[in-house]
């Protein structure tokens, strides 16, 4: 009988050491909520949720202004080219540096044109010239010569703009994308071209 009851007593004394870690498991561990259902969709399909700047938009525009510059033959040779400034002149906040990566990345992988790096990222280059040649880390003959970088022949600069129009049951957007290519040297516009694109939703 006193065996009976010790058992129990230590059962009763396990459970409750069961629930006090598992209470204590419970509140250090993240909770992880399914509110919703999410779907990989298709990054080339035609975004419309609403009439503002979207991808759709981007995707349009670097394959207008890519197939244009290589379209005029100007890329003899794989001459340097390098990205300036792509000012954004509407009311919205647009990634404008995300437009351009597209546009670069489609002219580097024709293998017509090699870039140089642009006035944002040159920093990068110049620190880490820094760094091998006055750190002392490496041996000479492997670092970066200081001097030796190849300047750009051609420079690219952009700008994007819109115009809105509203009434109580419409909304338009008109965007207008221009691109340029300049002659670094001779300061020419040797290649220019536009992207227009409207957008109008309804209520």
């Amino acid at each position: 009988m006193q065996t009976t009851a010790v058992r129990r007593a230590l059962a009763l004394a396990l459970a409750a050491g069961t629930l006090a870690l598992t209470a204590c498991t419970n509140l250090s561990s993240p909770v992880v909520r399914f509110d919703r259902q999410v779907d990989y969709g298709d990054a080339k399909a035609v975004e419309l949720v609403t009439n503002e700047f979207g991808s759709t938009d981007l995707q349009m525009i670097a394959e207008k202004m890519t197939g244009s510059l290589l379209e005029t033959g100007i890329f003899q040779g794989r001459p340097t080219v390098t990205i300036s400034t792509v000012k954004n002149k509407t009311s919205e906040y647009i990634d404008t540096t995300n437009v351009m990566n597209s546009i670069q990345t489609t002219l580097v992988k024709s293998g017509k044109v090699r870039f140089t790096r642009s006035i944002n990222e040159m920093q990068q280059g110049v620190d880490e010239l820094q760094r091998q040649n006055q750190s002392g880390l490496y041996k000479q003959n492997t670092t970066a010569k200081v001097g030796q970088m190849t300047a750009a022949k051609y420079q690219l600069e952009g700008e994007l703009t819109s115009i809105v129009k509203q009434s109580s049951s419409t909304k338009d957007v008109f965007y207008k994308f221009t691109l340029k290519l300049f002659d670094v040297q001779e300061g020419t516009i040797e290649w220019q071209d536009e992207k227009e694109i409207r957008k109008t939703s309804k209520r």
